[in-house]
């Protein structure tokens, strides 16, 4: 039996479009689906072969600010990188801020905050 993998991650976004372009820029993903949600709303699925981003509306820009509060329940998505010098340079270039940076066994990391408030970790084992 292959070992259990994470397929996707769904989180909440005020603009699924904007933030499909900007996660498929940072890191070469591409979009593998888009449409209607099950439960409402719209979804776009943004990743590599394996795994994705699930980048779900319920309401556009109308969804409440409650919605994106740090911790709730998510904490952060990390993600590994080859190169963390080029992407953060993405980051920066995305109008981003990274913050946190720490190198400690067993790798190098930083994180960033989306336009929505989601932390990202980005992080490299190389």
């Amino acid at each position: 039996m292959a070992a259990p993998f994470i397929e996707h991650v769904n989180i909440t976004v005020r603009d699924p479009d904007a933030s499909a372009a900007l996660v498929a820029s940072l890191f070469d993903w591409h979009e593998r689906w888009r449409g209607p949600s099950l439960l409402g709303g719209h979804t776009i699925h943004v990743g590599d072969d394996r795994f994705y981003l699930a980048l779900y509306t319920p309401a556009g820009t109308a969804t409440p600010a409650s919605t994106f509060a740090k911790g709730n329940p998510l904490n952060h998505i990390g993600i590994v990188v080859d190169d963390l010098d080029a992407i953060e340079r993405r980051v920066v270039a995305a109008g981003l801020v990274p913050f946190n940076h720490a190198d400690y066994a067993p790798g190098r990391r930083f994180y960033f905050l989306d336009p929505d408030g989601t932390e990202f970790e980005i992080v490299s084992y190389a």
